[in-house]
């Protein structure tokens, strides 16, 4: 097959997928996950359904695609936020509130899909992204003396992650901004005081 042949080939084959992934998106948005059906699937994205089977056998397999795709996303946005920020503590603080944030939108948002999928390779793909991006933001900030340095920054790494997870069953914006707050506290360096992390005691 000749390589322009082909590189059009697999562009449209892209371009279907996106369209099936976002079909089925709108669909969550509107109706919930029972809502994603092959045959609305078909119809909102205007293909037969022969067509649809030959990219995804079923349902489960299209929420599976939507997931890792959904996530790989929020990596992206958290990674951008990190390179956005300057100092090493707003750097901390800001993606760790974000990653709260989009734990708390998931869990209204798809948090069906989430228990669908969990153990699917691109969930445990970018967990092991998470971690990293956390571990790599805590051993900078332990370096300036910004955090405890009692703890190894995967450790500390898992705890942020576990922490601000439970976002997804909290109630309001509010009472997430407690649990960042919270969990920032914990990473403070014993002693300090409670204004934040690298602020010497008057």
């Amino acid at each position: 097959m000749p390589k322009l042949w082909s590189e059009t080939v697999d562009a449209h084959r892209r371009e279907v997928r996106n369209a099936i992934l976002d079909a089925a998106a709108r669909l969550i948005a509107d109706r919930g996950v029972l809502a994603v059906t092959m045959s609305h699937v078909a119809e909102l994205t205007g293909i037969g359904r022969a067509t649809l089977y030959k990219y995804y056998p079923d349902v489960e397999s299209i929420l599976v695609a939507w997931h890792g795709r959904h996530i790989a996303h929020h990596i992206e946005e958290l990674t951008a936020l990190r390179d956005r920020v300057g100092e090493p503590e707003a750097r901390l603080e800001a993606v760790l509130s974000a990653y709260a944030l989009i734990c708390f939108h998931r869990a209204r948002h798809g948090g069906d899909i989430a228990a669908l999928v969990h153990r699917d390779e691109h969930v445990a793909a970018a967990q092991r992204q998470l971690l990293g991006l956390f571990g790599e933001l805590l051993a900078e900030a332990a370096e300036g003396g910004l955090i405890r340095d009692d703890l190894a920054p995967d450790e500390l790494a898992n705890y942020c992650f576990h922490a601000l997870t439970a976002a997804g069953a909290l109630r309001s914006e509010a009472a997430v901004n407690r649990l960042v707050s919270v969990t920032l506290a914990g990473l403070r360096a014993c002693g300090e005081p409670a204004g934040g992390p690298g602020r010497a005691s008057q």
